[in-house]
């Protein structure tokens, strides 16, 4: 009798496989993750928000800075306590996404939210809704390298709106 659990070769190809992809994920969602701080970052630092621009670089904490950039409010009290609500909100969302039923109806949300925000962004970067839901609409076709890119370029300019 033949006791061996690896009677084929193909099996531990596939496992490297396996580990190769998991790895190239790994590196590219680091890679992503440095653009979008420093996009974050600097577009925070360029509109006034210089004091809290290291938050980009705190993970988990830095979708404040997308919620600041993104806030309406008279008065810099005003849009940081916008920033803060929808941050508490996004978290709230969050932490009921890993409840079984109820989670894949707060994962949508936050899907949604993120969308909206990241929506808010380009409309303050470019001025204009046409464009601005263009660019959300490229953002999700291109699995967020057109976001990459286009902030990037808009990173050290001031809003246009």
């Amino acid at each position: 009798m033949d006791y061996n659990y690896y009677n084929s070769d193909l099996d531990a190809a596939m496992g490297g496989l396996f580990i190769i992809v998991i790895l190239a994920s790994l590196v590219l969602g680091l890679i992503a993750y440095i653009i979008s701080a420093l996009i974050y970052f600097m577009t925070s630092k360029t509109n006034g928000f210089g004091d809290v621009a290291y938050i980009a670089w705190i993970p988990i904490i830095n979708v404040y800075s997308l919620f600041l950039l993104t806030a309406g409010g008279d008065n810099r009290e005003s849009i940081r306590a916008t920033a803060l609500k929808n941050t508490l909100i996004y978290a709230g969302l969050f932490i009921v996404s890993f409840i079984p039923v109820i989670g894949l109806l707060a994962s949508i949300g936050m899907v949604g939210f993120t969308l909206y925000f990241t929506y808010r962004l380009f409309y303050r970067w470019c001025g204009e809704t046409g464009k601005a839901v263009l660019y959300t609409i490229l953002m999700v076709i291109t699995g967020g390298l057109f976001f990459a890119i286009y902030g990037l370029m808009r990173m050290n300019r001031p809003f246009a709106v």
